[in-house]
């Protein structure tokens, strides 16, 4: 018996349609100690560092509860009491994490709720306590070929990068130490140049330079 061929053009559109409805773009992550780096220098940096980070999305197509995102980007800033990663052994236990939203200021209000919705969803961890969201211009340009990355919320929120070179290895015995803080479609360190966040709502203000502490990534919902 010859199987009709027509249901399965409704399946595979069907597929097509449900594809195109998701959301992608880039992501940019960078924590206050090293990602990149050797065992030894992961431990010492473990009671001590490792409680901030600054993490931003930008939507290159789709949208969220229906609602088109394209283009706009959307940032949290997070603080935690203790470290935010694992030693790859035991599960990171960062305690209480208080976090600032950043809305690209050219959203409507529609679309300020969807991308509230979408980031909740997205770091579902990281977004339990937000202090304040904040609606501000913002700007996050990636190239993943060269990972030179930059990402700036006004004056609130900074990260740049760069490729991370051999003479960046300073034990010889470096490797991805701490994953990501969200689930990424694909994802690689990369040498932070800068990063900053300056604004009053964390309790907590900080610049760092030249550290091996940030991801550059695509992700897809």
């Amino acid at each position: 018996m010859r199987q009709s061929l027509l249901p399965l053009c409704i399946l595979a559109l069907a597929a097509a349609s449900a594809d195109a409805a998701q959301i992608r773009g880039h992501y940019i992550e960078s924590r206050t100690c090293d990602v990149y780096t050797g065992p030894c220098f992961a431990n010492a940096e473990m009671a001590l560092a490792g409680r901030e980070a600054v993490m931003a999305w930008k939507v290159e197509e789709g949208g969220w509860n229906d609602v088109a995102l394209d283009g706009l980007s959307v940032g949290v800033v997070l603080r935690s009491e203790r470290n935010l990663g694992t030693d790859g052994v035991f599960p990171a236990e960062p305690g209480r994490i208080d976090s600032v939203v950043l809305v690209d200021e050219r959203a409507t209000s529609t679309q300020e709720s969807a991308l509230l919705a979408f980031v909740k969803h997205s770091a579902p961890k990281y977004t339990e306590n937000i202090a304040r969201v904040l609606r501000v211009p913002m700007t996050l340009e990636i190239d993943h070929a060269t990972c030179k990355a930059r990402f700036s919320a006004q004056d609130i929120a900074r990260i740049e990068t760069r490729k991370l070179e051999d003479f960046d290895c300073i034990c010889s015995n470096e490797l991805i130490y701490y994953q990501p803080l969200n689930e990424l479609l694909t994802f690689k360190p990369a040498y932070t140049l800068t990063q900053s966040f300056q604004g009053r709502e964390l309790d907590s203000r900080w610049t760092l330079n030249n550290t091996r502490s940030a991801f550059l990534a695509t992700f897809r919902n």
